[in-house]
């Protein structure tokens, strides 16, 4: 099973699987092809979002989940 953790980048996260987009995207990430997609965490995405991270990561761990 694929866990995610808020020190992961995001483009790390959609290189497992590109449909995870949505999740991304709920949470008003939509950039999820730019540069900083590769050099930033999640975590520091979250934040330079406004984005709880922790709830981020849950869903994203949710969504894994649900395909396993």
């Amino acid at each position: 099973m694929i866990t995610i953790d808020k020190t992961m980048t995001i483009s790390s996260v959609m290189q497992k699987d590109p449909e995870v987009a949505p999740v991304f995207m709920k949470y008003g990430m939509f950039c999820l092809y730019c540069p900083h997609a590769s050099a930033e965490s999640i975590e520091m995405a979250a934040a330079g979002h406004g984005i709880n991270a922790d709830e981020l990561v849950k869903a994203l761990n949710e969504y894994f989940a649900a395909k396993a």
